[in-house]
Order: C-alpha cells, then structure tokens, then sequence
C-alpha cells in the first residue's frame, strides 16, 4: 500500500505554480524524508496531502486510495504543521482534553504517560512551555490519535540540537513501535540520516527524486543523505555522477 499517491498534481497561487506535474508514489511503513530548499513546494504538497488544500491540476489520494481531506482519511492521519500549533492560553491537560472530544480515536492514557515521561506538566499553560516542549506536545497529541500516517512539516525547524534529537527519536520509536508511516518534511539534513528509509526530493515545484534511501545513495556512490540532496540540488540530474 501507499500512504500518499499523486497524479500530475500541481497547485497554483495566483500565476505562480508552487507545485506541478508531481507524480509519486510514497510506500507505507516508511519514514518518507521530504526536502528541498525554501520554496521548492514541501509545505505545498503536504498541506494537499492532509487536505489542508485543493490542487488546481492533477490528484492526490492517501491511505491506499482514500481521497486527501475526505472523512476516511483524515480519521487515520495526523498532521503537526511547522509552528506547532497550540492553544498557548490552555494548559497542557485542557489541550489534551480538547483534542480527545474533537476527534473520533484519541489514547489519552497513552499521552497522559508520554507527557510525564518527558517530565511536562499537565497544569502548566502550552505558551509558557519551552520551544522544545511545546514540539513534544504537539507530537503527542498527533501520535494519540493512533494514526496510519504521520506528517510533520519542518518540525524541528526551530529547536535546540538537543530538543530536535529527542523529537526525532520519538518519531522513530513510533514508526518502529507502533508501524507508523511518517511523511517528514525539513531542512535539518543531519537529523533526517538518522531516521529516513525513503526520500522525495523537490525542487522548484517538482519531484526531483523519490526512492530507498539506501538504493539512492548506492546508485550516486554519496556516503550520506545530505551529501546526496546537496550535490543532486546544485546539478543537473544529467550532470550527477552515477
């Protein structure tokens, strides 16, 4: 099964297009790593994904078919946008509270225990929590809605060293753990190496790249993930040496 199948989708802001002609297919039991540089068409194609948007061209479906933004798909997916969103004037236990009674499958022991593990306090309030803190929370209440897929956006875009490793091993251990695919958008190459099986590379509104992980870097003889989507990045594919 794929967890996001596109056909020729494209999406257009006024006359620019952000993203055109994309076609893939992202396997599930993944982690897809997504990058390319700013306005490549990350954010674009994630927010098409989860239904966020409409595409001007092409089709986008999930989940082994399901259209993106229908009911069926959004009850088995779970989105953290770029700024984690939360409501910074609730405290963690009324986020927790909120988002159980907005959704159809919500583990609140589950994020209760992930919360106290990582020593966050239920009473404190989410906008007087550290960046990396709130990062947590916002993956937690995502990971308990028990979802099939999995998308981040530039999650550890603002985060310490620090907070960004422990962010991504917790995406890793629930991708291992709990058979989660993760469609992972980010410019933080380091700590995609540590966590990515599968990459889609775009750059200027197109799929540049889309395989193993391990397939690609043998293919263009690169010992690393960053030295693969750097040197694809600044050449041509003609120019890439095989």
């Amino acid at each position: 099964m794929n967890v996001v199948e596109a056909s020729g989708l494209g999406k257009r802001y006024g006359v620019t297009w952000a993203l055109r002609e994309c076609t893939l297919a992202v396997p599930a039991g993944r982690v897809t790593a997504l990058v390319g540089p700013n306005g490549a068409g990350k954010s674009t194609l994630l927010n098409l994904a989860v239904g966020l948007t409409a595409p001007t061209a092409g089709t986008v479906t999930v989940l082994g078919g399901r259209p993106a933004g229908s009911p069926a798909a959004l009850d088995r997916i779970a989105f953290v946008a770029q700024d984690t969103p939360l409501y910074k004037t609730l405290s963690v236990a009324d986020m927790l509270h909120l988002t159980r009674n907005l959704t159809w499958r919500f583990d609140l022991a589950y994020a209760q225990a992930r919360l106290a593990e990582l020593g966050i306090p239920l009473k404190r309030k989410a906008g007087k929590l550290s960046g990396g803190q709130q990062a947590q929370v916002a993956l937690t209440l995502a990971l308990a809605r028990r979802p099939s897929l999995l998308v981040l956006d530039e999650p550890v875009a603002m985060l310490d060293p620090i907070a960004r490793h422990d962010f991504m091993a917790t995406v890793l251990a629930a991708a291992s753990a709990d058979g989660v695919s993760v469609l992972l958008a980010s410019h933080v190459l380091t700590e995609l190496e540590r966590v990515a099986s599968y990459l889609v590379l775009l750059s200027r509104g197109q799929v540049r790249l889309a395989d193993a992980v391990d397939d690609l870097l043998a293919t263009y003889h690169q010992a690393s993930l960053e030295e693969l989507a750097l040197t694809y990045l600044r050449e041509s594919p003609a120019e890439v040496t095989k």
